[in-house]
């Protein structure tokens, strides 16, 4: 009899942990601290505390802040989707950049993220982004914040990039036994294509109402991690 009770009530976590999770209530006054931590390069390393509070909810988005810990600068306020998701211009129109989350959110779903931006920077005349999206179920995550079972989600892309022309030109003067001389050398750099990885993850607890941990990684053309952006939720304070 007892070997069946065991039985019973580990069919009963594992259905509970397999269920959909809905999306969360988020009220005006939610509001979670996360430790940033930001990689550039080898070397390069920042950390900061970034406080993240919902100031408005509308109809299918929601106004949140952003306030860095200790600092005197204003908070940065900015519109983003019910799901978390981040939009902005791509050649004149709003365009979904980042979707972390596509609710319900069930194991086995999958969602796709796309978008081509013209002129990005000097560097490029184009760009294209794709993230492939899906729930792997559920896991435990510790943060600072506490040890939490979470709905991972993860995201493998590529970005493909077309290297705008340029000329580069370098001059320079010599002198020699007949006078002064001016030397000017020119590096033409033609249009090519250029291509590289990304990865991203995100843990997300329905008691917390967002995601406790996230990451983000961007790879270049030679499959070198060029940034690596870090999320991890060092406290929270959830309106009733």
């Amino acid at each position: 009899m007892k070997r069946w009770w065991l039985v019973a009530v580990g069919m009963l976590c594992g259905s509970v942990h397999a269920q959909s999770v809905n999306a969360p209530a988020l009220k005006a006054g939610d509001s979670w601290v996360y430790a940033d931590t930001v990689e550039t390069g080898p070397q390069g390393w920042s950390r900061k505390n970034i406080a993240v509070t919902v100031e408005r909810v509308d109809g299918d988005s929601m106004l949140v802040s952003d306030r860095q810990e200790g600092s005197t600068q204003p908070a940065v306020e900015r519109l983003v989707g019910l799901d978390w998701s981040r939009s902005r211009d791509i050649n004149g129109k709003q365009q979904v950049v980042n979707r972390p989350m596509v609710f319900p959110l069930t194991p086995g779903k999958k969602w796709h993220v796309e978008y081509t931006e013209a002129n990005p920077n000097r560097q490029h005349s184009s760009e294209t982004v794709g993230d492939d999206y899906s729930v792997v179920g559920w896991e435990e995550v510790q943060v600072p914040a506490g040890t939490f079972k979470a709905v991972k989600i993860e995201a493998q892309g590529q970005w493909t990039a077309i290297v705008a022309p340029s000329v580069a030109t370098d001059s320079h003067g010599q002198v020699d036994a007949n006078g002064a001389l001016s030397v000017s050398q020119s590096q033409i750099t033609r249009p090519r294509t250029v291509s590289g990885r990304l990865y991203k993850a995100f843990w997300y607890v329905p008691e917390q109402k967002r995601f406790v941990k996230s990451v983000e990684e961007y790879y270049n053309s030679k499959g070198v991690r060029s940034s690596r952006y870090t999320e991890e939720l060092q406290s929270s304070k959830l309106a009733g």
